[in-house]
């Protein structure tokens, strides 16, 4: 089975490039970001402090978290509800890079994440795939691009979903959660020793697709072809 890690600081375009490349290629495609959002949502509805560490792992008990797919869209249900859109909430974002770093929740959600990737071949996204939950991955890449760039992509995004917010408060929220997910102490956001780093500052969505998906095709071509 083929497995692609991208990995990138919130905001590169991870789940946008990786969906679009899932469907082209016929991957499996499987958003980490999603699930650890759905435990901070969670954790926020229970009127509980995601950075919590005692608390928010006495929580995992209760949580039920899963992946679907309506349509060929993916869908994150959370006990039983649909909840794709709450997740992606500035608040929500914020709830998850608190609880990602508790070493608890990273374990709770490394089963599920792996479980998924022996399904087929997939193209997971987040923030420790090529280091952590797919060492072995048969391609890695760290995508980035400038901070600037990412809380301009991120607040057209939720401005287009109906989101009242600010684009100074994106941006600063943004670069706290990439201090807050370089430093964790559990599994931080790091470049693979083998990944290929893409930067796309500057560069549309079309364009940055074809980069990623050429340098995928040559690696498994090149992989293939060794006796």
């Amino acid at each position: 089975m083929i497995s692609i890690a991208i990995d990138g600081p919130s905001g590169a375009g991870k789940s946008t490039i990786a969906k679009i490349l899932a469907k082209e290629l016929g991957y499996i495609y499987i958003d980490t970001g999603a699930l650890y959002r759905a435990v901070g949502l969670f954790a926020l509805r229970q009127g509980v402090e995601p950075d919590d560490r005692e608390d928010v792992t006495g929580l995992l008990g209760g949580v039920d978290v899963a992946l679907r797919f309506v349509n060929g869209e993916q869908r994150v249900v959370l006990n039983g509800g649909d909840v794709s859109r709450e997740i992606r909430r500035p608040e929500v974002s914020m709830a998850a890079s608190a609880v990602s770093a508790i070493p608890a929740v990273r374990e709770f959600l490394f089963v599920l994440q792996r479980s998924i990737a022996k399904s087929g071949d997939c193209l997971m996204d987040g923030r420790d795939i090529g280091t952590v939950v797919l060492p072995d991955a048969s391609v890695k890449i760290f995508l980035t691009a400038s901070p600037e760039e990412r809380a301009g992509r991120r607040y057209k995004e939720l401005r287009e979903k109906g989101l009242d917010v600010e684009y100074e408060t994106v941006l600063a929220e943004l670069k706290q959660r990439d201090h807050n997910d370089s430093t964790r102490a559990a599994a931080p956001l790091k470049q693979a020793a083998d990944a290929v780093l893409v930067d796309t500052t500057g560069i549309e969505l079309p364009q940055a697709v074809e980069l990623i998906k050429n340098i995928i095709l040559d690696k498994i071509n090149s992989q293939e072809e060794k006796p």
